[in-house]
C-alpha cells in the first residue's frame, strides 16, 4: 500500500498549527491542512508492512494499540496516495461512521501502532483520514442517502453521543425507523458539549446530524428518559431500546471545604462554555476571566479545561496531576507497539506555557483542603506532595502523602477532571437493570443485551469512560446484535 519507498523518501510532516498566542483569541480549530500534493506524499509513507498493526485494535499490556474500529489504514492511504479519493472514502467509511469526528479528537492509536514508527516516525494516518472525509463532504459524496426499503421496526436510542449516533446510523441504513432521545437541547452528547470547540467545531457535529435527519433518523431533544419519559412508555412504543447514555457520573474530590462556591466538575464547566458560545439560553456559564484557576486531573479533559480557561482570560492556570511526570522517551519496559507512556504536551499546556511562561502541570500533587472566604466563595487551596511507594506485602505501588509538603495556592475556580465512576443511576433504575461492580450497565455475557429483555446498552455506559473510537465500535456492534434480534439475521458489518 502506498509508495514502496515513500517512507524512505519523505519525512513525516504534520499539519501546521496557528501559534498559541494567536489561536487563544478565539475558540476556532487551529490546524492548517497541507496542500494536496503534500498530503499525498504523506500517504505514500505507508510502507505496505506485512502485518498492519495500525488496524489491529489489540490490547498490549492493558493498553489499546491500533484502531479499535479496525480502519483499513493501508488501503485508504494507498488510494489517497494514488489520488483515488472516492475509493479512499469508501474504504474509510466501511468501518467508521464518523471520520470527521475521529480525525479531530481521537488520540490516534493507529499511529502508535504504525510499523513505520518502530524505527522512524509514524504515518500521518489521522490527518490523512481528515483530508479524505473533508474531500467527501466538499464533493457531495456525503450527501444524504435515504434507505429505499423500511422494515417496519422501531428502535429507540437513549443518548446521542458517538455510540448512540453510530448505532442509530447503522440501524437506519438497515431500514429500521430510529428515534434518538437526547436530554440536552442539541444532539451530539459528548461530541457537542464535552469536547471544546477548538478541538471539534460544533458545525462539524451539526453537519453530520443534519445528514442523518435527512436520511430518516428522528432526534427528540430536551427529553430525559427516566425523568421526562417513563421507561414503560418507551418499551411500549418501540420494538427495542438501546441505552447509550454515557458514563456521566463524575468522580469527586472529598476534602474539607468542598462545599465552597467556585468548585465545578470539568464536563459541567466545558458544557457551559460550549452552550454560551452557541447562545443557548440554558447555559450554566462559568467565566474564568481574571480568576486563578486550578484544574485537578492531568488527562485530556483537564487539558481542555486549561485551554478553555486561558481563552476566557484567566489570571493563572495550574493543573494538578497525582501521577509522576512521564519520561520524554519510551522506557525499555514500554516497547512498541504498546501505547507510549511518555510526556505529551497538548494544546492547552502549550498555550499555558506561551501565556504564563511555564508548564501548568504540577506532578505528584493533590488537594488537601479548600478554603473559602466569609461569603462562602473559594479563595485558596492547600496542596500536598505525593510519593509512590511499593507495598512490601502486595507489591503494588501506593500513594503516600509527603509530610510537611503543604502549600497554599490562590484559587477562585477549581475544575475537577478526575474521571467518571459510571452511568447515571436514574436510568438504570428506570429500566430496572443491573449494574456492574464499577456501576456501569451490566450486559449478558458476550452480548450487548442488558438483564432486561429487549433493552440493550453500548458505549461508555456499558464499558466505562473510554475513547470516541471505542464508543463508535460499540455502537456498530450493538446495531448488529439488535438487527439480528429483530430480523433473524444481519448484513451489517
Amino acid at each position: 500500500m502506498g509508495k514502496a519507498t515513500g517512507f524512505m523518501e519523505y519525512e513525516r510532516v504534520g499539519n501546521a498549527e496557528i501559534p498559541p498566542l494567536e489561536r487563544i483569541k478565539n475558540y476556532n480549530e487551529f490546524h492548517l491542512p497541507l496542500s494536496e500534493e503534500e498530503r499525498r506524499e504523506q500517504a505514500s509513507r505507508c510502507m505496505n508492512c506485512g502485518v498492519p498493526f495500525c488496524q489491529s485494535g489489540e490490547l498490549f499490556n492493558g493498553m489499546v494499540s491500533g484502531c479499535p474500529l479496525h480502519n483499513m489504514c493501508p488501503e485508504f492511504n494507498d488510494s489517497l496516495y494514488l489520488g483515488f479519493y472516492d475509493q479512499a472514502l469508501s474504504r474509510l467509511l466501511r468501518t467508521n461512521n464518523f471520520p470527521e469526528f475521529t480525525s479531530r479528537v481521537c488520540p490516534a492509536p493507529c499511529e502508535v501502532a504504525c510499523t513505520c514508527g518502530l524505527n522512524d516516525t509514524s504515518v500521518t494516518i489521522k490527518e490523512n483520514e481528515n483530508a479524505i472525509i473533508e474531500y467527501g463532504y466538499a464533493h457531495g459524496y456525503m450527501d444524504a442517502k435515504v434507505p429505499s426499503v423500511r422494515t417496519g421496526k422501531k428502535i429507540a436510542v437513549v443518548g446521542s453521543g458517538p455510540s448512540g449516533l453510530a448505532c442509530a446510523d447503522q440501524l437506519n441504513k438497515r431500514g429500521h425507523s430510529v428515534t434518538v432521545f437526547e436530554r440536552n437541547s442539541r444532539p451530539g452528547g459528548l461530541l457537542m458539549y464535552g469536547i471544546p470547540n477548538m478541538k471539534l467545531e460544533k458545525s462539524i457535529v451539526e453537519r453530520k446530524v443534519t445528514v442523518m435527519e435527512e436520511e430518516g433518523v428522528e432526534f427528540r431533544c430536551g427529553c430525559d428518559v427516566g425523568k421526562d419519559i417513563k421507561s414503560k412508555d418507551l418499551l411500549k412504543e418501540f420494538d427495542r431500546v438501546i441505552l447509550t447514555c454515557g458514563a456521566s457520573h463524575p468522580r469527586d474530590i472529598k476534602a474539607p471545604g468542598r462545599e465552597a462556591k467556585g468548585i465545578y466538575f470539568a464536563v459541567d464547566y466545558l458544557t457551559g462554555v460550549t452552550k454560551h458560545l452557541l447562545g443557548d439560553k440554558d447555559a450554566d456559564f462559568v467565566d474564568a476571566k481574571g480568576k486563578n484557576v486550578v484544574v485537578i486531573g492531568g488527562g485530556d479533559t483537564g487539558n481542555d479545561c486549561v485551554g478553555s480557561a486561558i481563552r476566557q482570560g484567566a489570571k493563572s492556570v495550574i493543573q494538578l496531576e497525582m501521577m509522576p511526570k512521564p519520561p520524554v522517551e519510551r522506557l525499555e519496559s514500554n516497547p512498541w507497539p504498546e501505547w507510549p507512556k511518555v510526556l505529551k504536551t497538548d494544546y492547552g499546556q502549550q498555550e499555558a506555557i506561551a501565556v504564563f511562561g511555564e508548564d501548568p502541570r504540577i506532578y505528584e500533587t493533590t488537594v488537601k483542603e479548600f478554603h473559602k472566604d466569609s461569603k462562602g466563595n473559594l479563595k485558596e487551596i492547600v496542596t500536598v506532595d505525593l510519593s509512590w511507594e511499593k507495598d512490601p506485602k502486595t507489591g503494588r505501588m501506593q500513594m503516600q502523602i509527603v509530610k510537611g509538603s503543604e502549600k497554599v495556592r490562590k484559587a477562585e475556580i477549581v475544575l475537577i477532571a478526575a474521571g467518571f465512576l459510571g452511568s447515571e443511576d436514574y436510568v438504570k433504575k428506570a429500566f430496572d437493570i443491573e449494574e456492574t461492580e464499577r456501576t456501569n450497565i451490566k450486559t449478558l455475557e458476550r452480548s450487548y443485551e442488558t438483564t432486561k429483555k429487549g433493552v440493550f446498552a453500548a458505549g461508555d455506559c456499558r464499558r466505562g469512560q473510554s475513547l470516541v473510537v471505542w464508543a463508535i465500535y460499540e455502537g456498530r456492534q450493538v446495531a448488529k446484535e439488535v438487527d439480528k434480534d429483530l430480523m433473524g439475521y444481519t448484513n451489517l458489518i
